[in-house]
């Protein structure tokens, strides 16, 4: 297989990894934050000294979840000049920007509290302590906030001019208000609670159901972590929605190719299902609910959607002949799955919701024992919402500015890429072992008993 194939791959299973522990650390860092927000300012003495050992136990998943998403991440770095050196040379002048300001703002800042809320406990105040854990989720999140910004350019390029053959920055401001920054940003964001209220869902479920110690303690948690993933969930749902809206002028292909319209539509139909024939341009068949599309991007039943075959040809007249069109089939199944998924979630949470609103946890074991094996949901949703974003702007690195294929470390053979690939793989494999070893164990082991009812 040629290089840029491979390095494609390569990236494509460095970004996943890294992706499975970025959403936790982001909505992780704010609920440990609330939580021992809640334990600084309780009065309650029943539920002080279990309220800081939840604290710890939550914290202790974030360290472990924060360790891997730092290991994951330094190793993507090395793909900008070992895979992608050309990208690396055309964009330096931008994509270093926000980079090193993502570094020296958001991750030392990050780093240093966190050291400081480790081994500070009885050795600050409990405010000084609560404050450290909301710096370190605010630097966590501002360091999204950086990669998303050169991420966004890659998308929608703003505040730049091409010299000598390189874009090269004219405007910082243009650059960091993005109108994509925004959308790709609160989306990042709030699917990020909802990931990490899932993760909160699952590990108190299964403590209510098989640690009786533990049990109202975490049955706590349980309602906190199904309130916590629904707002991020309903937040993510109206994210999307608002930035769907304004790739209609951004990014028109990507969204016609998440929903296979490849002829201009008005009124545009919402597609349940399609048989994608990529090979003649078409749907064999599709399963359509009429004016929806049109709808979901200009609140009006009525409003044109342009097609991928036309905007192929608009492409191919601005940019030069070649083949503009991304992979459709994948964009389409990914966006619906990510979807389906996202409506599993929120089914999930309000069901845990009602059952300890009623107090009544225990009233449906099949959900406690089911609620641990379905972790794996936000995770793949994510991956399908990566993979949409990514997947979207393709042939582009850059759009409009650089394609993918030109992008590739002009020297590299396949052979490089193989060993690098499996050697990467195969060490985050047994990383992500261990870690999953070590936070099961934890969690197994750890044991939080409450005085008292009134909690």
């Amino acid at each position: 297989m040629e290089a840029l194939i491979l390095s494609r791959w390569q990236f494509a299973i460095t970004t996943v990894y890294h992706f499975l522990f970025v959403p936790v650390t982001l909505g992780l860092s704010i609920f440990v934050a609330l939580l021992e927000t809640c334990y600084v300012r309780t009065k309650r003495p029943q539920w002080k000294k279990a309220s800081r050992q939840l604290v710890r136990f939550f914290g202790t998943l974030f360290i472990i979840n924060f360790s891997m998403g730092v290991v994951t991440g330094i190793v993507q770095e090395f793909h900008f000049g070992m895979n992608w050196s050309e990208y690396s040379r055309f964009m330096g002048d931008i994509f270093g920007a926000p980079l090193a300001l993502e570094a020296l703002t958001a991750f030392f800042l990050e780093s240093t509290f966190l050291g400081i809320w480790i081994f500070g406990w009885d050795k600050l105040s409990e405010k000084a302590h609560c404050i450290c854990i909301w710096i370190v989720a605010f630097a966590s999140n501002l360091s999204a906030f950086w990669i998303l910004v050169a991420n966004s350019f890659m998308q929608h390029p703003v505040g730049y001019a091409l010299n000598n053959g390189r874009a090269e920055m004219t405007d910082f401001f243009a650059l960091v208000t993005n109108h994509y920054v925004l959308g790709e940003y609160s989306h990042t964001l709030f699917s990020a609670i909802a990931t990490a209220g899932f993760l909160v869902l699952a590990v108190s479920a299964w403590k209510v159901l098989h640690d009786e110690v533990s049990r109202q303690a975490f049955t706590q948690t349980l309602k906190a972590g199904a309130i916590y993933m629904l707002i991020g969930l309903f937040a993510t749902m109206g994210s999307g929605h608002m930035h769907a809206q304004y790739l209609a002028q951004a990014n028109p292909m990507k969204l016609s190719s998440v929903e296979a319209l490849w002829e201009t539509a008005d009124p545009a139909p919402f597609a349940i299902f399609a048989d994608i024939d990529e090979e003649n341009h078409r749907n064999n068949m599709e399963l359509t609910v009429p004016g929806v599309f049109s709808f979901m991007l200009y609140n009006s039943p009525t409003g044109a959607v342009k097609g991928i075959n036309q905007l192929q040809q608009e492409y191919a007249a601005n940019y030069g002949p070649g083949e503009y069109r991304p992979d459709v089939t994948g964009l389409f199944w990914s966006f619906r799955m990510m979807i389906g998924i996202g409506a599993l979630m929120i089914f999930l949470g309000l069901v845990t919701l009602y059952l300890t609103w009623k107090k009544r946890p225990l009233a449906c074991p099949l959900l406690l024992k089911a609620l641990p094996w379905l972790l794996p949901l936000p995770y793949l949703a994510n991956s399908f919402g990566w993979y949409v974003a990514e997947g979207g702007r393709q042939p582009w690195i850059v759009v409009g500015l650089q394609k993918t294929a030109d992008a590739v470390s002009p020297n590299l053979t396949g052979t490089d890429v193989w060993i690098t690939m499996i050697g990467f793989t195969v060490l985050y494999l047994l990383l992500a072992i261990a870690a999953f070893w070590i936070a099961i164990r934890f969690v197994r082991k750890t044991r939080i008993a409450m005085e008292g009812r009134d909690a």
